[in-house]
């Protein structure tokens, strides 16, 4: 095998993947949208992803790569396989001594891909790449698996393992999508690799049956660990929602909200600027159970929380703190901006009636509202304003929101409204 075109073909496999890599890597760096991310506008407004947006880091503050697992344990899992795998070939290639003609070779290569793998997970920051992460480091990956292939004897070389791991790996992480188009640039490097007219022969029978086998058990492995990793997906999905989701009302729950408030403290103490926080309390949830019974009771709790969910933006958080006590956590919104959504929210349910046989069932609101870090610069803190603010509400007559000056003065609540 002649080393000098081995030696072009590996230039310009290195040169077409850092050529990716900076296309991912540099519009970040410059302040503009990655070609691999998609913005907030277009994302999915489903619950579950509202979770993940909201969840950017586990409860113990590791931040998550995707899918729910964190970035800390890919990378490590990464770089283990990695060194491991570089390591073993490296003593298989120089002591069996089976490829003298391209040793030199696969030992640049190794020490290339050796040197992804430290600037990857080592040297570049953790969320460098972004979600592009993966799109680079399966590029990569595939190039290397076909070079190899392509230096050890093409359809005779032992290492044609790597591509199922590759792949298989892969489709623990991403998408089905993804992953079907990682094993078909798999399979199409595996057919480079061994199709490459490096010697004057062709495939005989025998190479010619290995490749086919060889394919077929890449797109089987594939379709398999595709299926095994969405449904997992979709099993972790639903553990999040349960976990995190007022099944009654559809907001999120107490815990998943102090973890949220939290984390928008800690944004808030680095950036600047500051955000809201309104607590509202259902007026005469009690009067309702014992006159009516606890199913219209639940059936005014649901539409409470229908109303808080679609007066919120995405970037809120919207909570049911409590029996009849809900909360919405509003980032980079001022006292002003946090008393127009109460209003809007108090006149929503205000507006609604749930029906009966009969009878209408209609309620109100009490809501409170603070703001960070005037009012609070701890979450103890800003819970005790707006539970003091929202029971100043309630003391007023009900019906009403209450909140810092600068908001009390922006409107006049009208007199409370005789509700049940």
């Amino acid at each position: 095998m002649p080393a000098e075109p081995v030696y072009l073909v590996i230039a310009l496999a290195v040169v077409a993947n850092l050529a990716l890599m900076a296309f991912v890597i540099v519009p970040p760096m410059l302040g503009r949208r990655g070609p691999f991310t998609a913005p907030e506008a277009l994302a999915g407004d489903d619950r579950v992803d509202a979770i993940r947006r909201a969840a950017a880091v586990t409860p113990a503050g590791e931040s998550v790569a995707v899918d729910g697992v964190p970035a800390r344990a890919y990378d490590r899992v990464v770089r283990i396989a990695s060194w491991v795998f570089i390591l073993a070939t490296t003593v298989i290639v120089t002591v069996t001594g089976l490829w003298p003609d391209t040793a030199q070779a696969i030992l640049i290569l190794l020490a290339t891909a050796g040197m992804f793998v430290l600037v990857v997970h080592d040297v570049l920051p953790a969320r460098a790449l972004g979600g592009a992460k993966f799109v680079v480091e399966g590029s990569v990956a595939v190039t290397f698996a076909t070079l190899l292939i392509l230096l050890t004897g093409q359809e005779k070389s032992p290492f044609f393992f790597t591509y199922p791991i590759i792949v298989a790996g892969a489709a623990l992480v991403v998408s089905p999508r993804v992953t079907l188009a990682l094993a078909g640039a798999a399979s199409t490097g595996y057919l480079a690799a061994v199709l490459a007219p490096l010697d004057d022969g062709l495939l005989d029978p025998r190479g010619a049956a290995t490749v086919g086998i060889n394919l077929a058990a890449l797109v089987l492995l594939a379709y398999v660990t595709m299926v095994i990793g969405r449904e997992q997906r979709r099993s972790r999905e639903a553990a999040i929602v349960a976990s995190t989701v007022d099944p009654l009302t559809g907001l999120f729950n107490r815990t998943f909200f102090f973890s949220a408030l939290e984390r928008e403290i800690a944004r808030s103490s680095r950036s600047g600027r500051g955000f809201c926080l309104v607590m509202a309390d259902l007026d005469g949830l009690k009067d309702v159970n014992d006159r009516y019974g606890h199913f219209y009771g639940d059936r005014v709790l649901h539409t409470v929380g229908e109303v808080i969910r679609a007066g919120v933006r995405r970037i809120d958080t919207a909570a049911r703190y409590g029996g009849d006590e809900f909360v919405v956590l509003l980032p980079e919104t001022d006292p002003t901006g946090a008393w127009v959504l109460g209003e809007k929210i108090r006149i929503g349910v205000s507006d609604q009636a749930v029906p009966g046989p009969g009878f209408e069932v209609r309620t109100s609101l009490s809501l409170g509202i603070v703001s960070y870090p005037g009012d609070g610069q701890t979450a103890d803190a800003l819970m005790i304003s707006a539970d003091g603010a929202m029971y100043a509400s309630k003391r007023a007559g009900r019906d009403r929101v209450s909140g810092p000056p600068p908001a009390e003065s922006a409107a006049a609540p009208g007199e409370a409204t005789e509700r049940v």
